[in-house]
């Protein structure tokens, strides 16, 4: 089993899901420590990734869970999975995965964003992963679960639901 943290840039993913694995006694796995250094200055520079991007970086998402799945270990990751056929390619690799998606307004999203330092993706390409968003869809594994309250009530959230095995948002 593992976990994947998913959802738009500014939305708390990687501390959600370090706090998760944390949690649950899983490994936390950064997918953003994955991209290529081309997908990372693509993005500082303020255009998005298009799929010729991303697909590599997925498979290596996928592999780094597949090995953490093998050494025994229960992956947390942290990855954007914005579109169904992104959670899809690492579905080959972590087909039992539990998608936990981050949902935030777009105002909060921004503020969180602008108020971050030393991260690689700027503020102005939120509202393209806004329109590249495609939410879980109901047959997936997994849950929406609400960002405003704070990280431990998200992070207790999503606990509750992947304990339960809700299969659908």
């Amino acid at each position: 089993m593992s976990i994947i943290v998913m959802g738009v840039s500014g939305a708390g993913k990687s501390t959600i899901a370090a706090a998760l694995a944390a949690r649950i006694g899983g490994l936390f796995l950064d997918a953003d420590d994955l991209h290529p250094e081309a997908n990372v200055i693509k993005m500082a520079s303020g255009t998005p990734l298009d799929d010729d991007d991303r697909m590599p970086w997925l498979a290596a998402v996928g592999a780094a869970m597949a090995a953490a799945i093998a050494r025994g270990d229960m992956p947390v990751v942290a990855c954007s999975a914005l579109r169904r056929r992104y959670r899809d390619a690492i579905r080959v690799a972590a087909p039992d995965a539990f998608f936990v998606q981050l949902d935030g307004t777009p105002e909060l999203l921004t503020q969180r964003m602008t108020g971050r330092a030393d991260h690689f993706m700027p503020p102005a390409l939120l509202a393209s992963q806004l329109a590249t968003l495609e939410p879980l869809d109901g047959d997936e594994n997994g849950a929406i679960v609400d960002v405003a309250p704070p990280p431990v009530e998200i992070v207790d959230t999503a606990v509750a639901a992947w304990r339960a095995g809700i299969r659908s948002p």
